[in-house]
């Protein structure tokens, strides 16, 4: 119970402070922060879609069998 505790707080005070360090920059850097911000959502989506990607390749052994296709030709 306590480490969970300990983690929310840790992670609430990162993003604490991220908001406070950004509400002392200037307007002129927030555009910079933002774009930064976007970019790293980006490259978390292109991160899971490069995992399921080579996932596939891995599961098309099994997705290719005879008793796949039958178990999805009702659908």
């Amino acid at each position: 119970m306590v480490m969970r505790n300990v983690r929310r707080w840790g992670m609430m005070d990162k993003r604490e402070t991220l908001i406070r360090e950004m509400e002392e920059l200037p307007e002129s850097t927030l555009q910079e922060v933002l774009d930064f911000v976007q970019f790293l959502k980006i490259k978390l989506t292109q991160q899971h879609l490069e995992t399921a990607l080579l996932s596939e390749s891995s599961l098309r052994k099994d997705w290719l069998r005879p008793e796949e296709n039958e178990a999805w030709q009702g659908l």
